[in-house]
C-alpha cells in the first residue's frame, strides 16, 4: 500500500505555479488539495483543508512568504511546510528552515527531486510501510461470471473493514447499468458517480465526502448513475481522477466491477493494489477464471494482484472439489465464503449487511477472516515449488483450455 499525501500550494506566479501543479498531478502518491495565488489567503485554505503538506514559493515576496511559513508552523503544526525558490542563497535557505520549513526546494524542480522530497516527508509523517504507516488500498472486486455474488462480497467486505475505527472505507459501484450496491445497504443516495465525475474539477476531500452516502456501519457509498444516459459522462480519464481523490481520502477503496470487463472496469483493475476474483466451484466459473487469468497475463504484474475467493462453498450440488480446483488453477484460494442461502436472502431483502443482520454467523466470520488477511497479510505463505506450480498450472489450464498442436 502507498501513502497518499494531500498537498496545498501557494505561488503568486502563474507560470511556476502551473508548472509545479502539472508535476504534482503526475505523481500517484500525491493529491493536490488546493492551490492559491495569494499569500494572505493561504492560512485559511490550510485551516479548511488540513493538508499533509504545504508548498510555499518564496520568490514573489520573500518577506511575506517567510512570515507565512512562520505563521503556519505555529497555527498548523500537522502540515509539513516545504519552501521553494529559484534562489539558492544560503541565508534565505537558513531563514526558511528556521521559520519552520521542513525542506527547501530549488526551482526549477525536477520530478525526481520533488518525488524524493515528498517520499521523505511521507516516511517522516506516516512511517514506513514496515512500521504500518497510513496506507491507501484499492480493492477491485470482479466476478468469474454473472450471479456469483460480487456485489455481496464488495458490500459485506466493506462493512467488515469499516467496523475497525482505524479504517476509513468507501465503495464505488462500477456496474453502471445494473449495479445494486445501494439496495444491499437500503440507501437512497443524493448523489451518484455521474454527479462526482461532472464536478471533479471543483471537488476537494470535504465536498467529496458530502457527496457520498454514509451507511450506519461506517461504509461510504458512491453508487452508479440513476439514469442510463448518465453513464455516458463516465470515461476512463474521469474515473482515474475520482479514484485518485478517493484514494487520498480513504484507507480502503472497494470497487464493485461490472461483468463486462469494459475499459472503465480495466481502469479500476489496473489501478487496484488487489483484485478479488469471485468464483464458485463449478466448471463454467473455473473455466472463466482460467480465461481471465490468461488475459491478465498480458498486463505486467496484474496476475500477481489477483486473489481467488470462492463464494457459496459447500453447496450440495456436485461442486468440483477444492483440491481439484486449486490443481486446475495452479494457485491458492485466498478465502472461502460458506454457502448460507437463507441468511444471504434475508440480508439482501432487508438491505442490511451481514455485520448487522447476522454478526455471529459463520459466513460473517469468514468475511472477518478475509478482511484480516487484507489488513494484516501473513508474514510468510506456503508456496508450491516454482517448477511444480508451473507444471500444475500448465496441465490444469490445458485441461480447461486446450491448445491446438502445431502442424508438423
Amino acid at each position: 500500500m502507498s501513502n497518499v499525501l494531500r498537498l496545498a500550494l501557494v505561488d503568486p506566479n502563474d507560470s511556476t505555479r502551473e508548472t509545479v501543479k502539472a508535476m504534482l498531478l503526475g505523481l500517484e502518491t500525491v493529491w493536490l488539495e488546493a492551490d492559491c495565488s495569494r499569500y494572505e489567503f493561504f492560512p485559511d485554505i490550510v485551516d479548511q483543508t488540513s493538508p499533509d503538506v504545504g508548498v510555499v514559493n518564496l520568490d514573489s515576496d520573500q518577506n511575506k512568504a517567510i512570515d507565512l511559513i512562520s505563521r503556519l508552523s505555529r497555527s498548523s503544526p500537522d502540515t509539513v511546510i516545504l519552501a521553494a525558490s529559484e534562489s539558492n542563497d544560503g541565508q534565505l535557505i537558513l531563514t526558511a528552515i528556521r521559520s519552520g520549513a521542513r525542506e527547501f526546494l530549488t526551482l526549477p524542480l525536477s520530478e525526481e527531486e520533488l518525488a524524493s522530497a515528498l517520499q521523505r516527508v511521507s516516511q517522516q509523517k506516516f512511517g514506513s510501510a514496515e512500521r504500518g504507516g497510513r496506507g491507501s488500498e484499492i480493492i477491485a472486486v470482479a466476478g468469474a461470471t454473472g450471479g456469483v455474488g460480487t456485489t455481496s462480497v464488495a458490500v459485506n467486505l466493506g462493512c467488515v473493514l469499516a467496523e475497525d475505527p482505524k479504517n476509513s472505507v468507501a465503495l464505488v459501484d462500477l456496474d453502471l447499468a445494473l449495479g445494486d450496491a445501494d439496495v444491499f445497504l437500503d440507501a437512497i443516495p443524493d448523489y451518484t458517480l455521474a454527479d462526482v465525475v461532472q464536478n471533479i474539477s471543483r471537488l476537494d476531500i470535504q465536498l467529496l465526502k458530502k457527496s457520498l452516502t454514509k451507511h450506519s456501519s461506517g461504509l461510504y457509498l458512491l453508487p452508479r448513475p440513476v439514469e442510463l444516459r448518465d453513464t455516458e459522462v463516465i470515461d476512463p480519464e474521469s474515473l482515474r481522477k475520482v479514484m485518485g481523490l478517493m484514494k487520498a481520502s480513504f484507507s480502503h477503496l472497494i470497487v464493485d466491477l461490472s461483468k463486462t470487463y469494459s475499459p472503465i472496469d480495466m481502469v479500476a483493475i489496473e489501478s487496484a493494489s488487489r483484485v478479488i476474483l469471485v468464483t464458485q466451484l463449478d466448471l463454467p466459473c473455473l473455466r472463466n477464471v482460467v480465461r481471465l487469468m490468461m488475459s491478465f497475463d498480458e498486463t505486467e504484474g496484474l496476475q500477481d494482484k489477483v486473489e481467488i475467493v470462492v463464494n457459496r462453498a459447500g453447496l450440495d450440488s456436485g461442486q468440483i472439489s477444492l483440491k481439484k480446483a486449486k490443481e486446475t488453477l495452479g494457485r491458492e484460494i485466498f478465502a472461502l465464503l460458506p454457502n448460507d442461502y437463507r441468511t444471504m436472502i434475508e440480508v439482501r431483502n432487508n438491505g442490511v449487511p451481514l455485520v448487522t443482520q447476522a454478526p455471529k454467523a459463520a459466513i460473517t466470520q469468514a468475511y472477518r477472516e478475509m478482511a484480516h488477511k487484507i489488513v494484516e497479510p501473513p508474514q510468510s505463505t506456503e508456496a508450491v515449488d516454482g517448477d511444480e506450480a508451473a507444471g500444475a498450472n500448465e496441465s490444469g489450464w490445458k485441461r480447461f483450455w486446450p491448445v491446438k498442436s502445431a502442424k508438423a
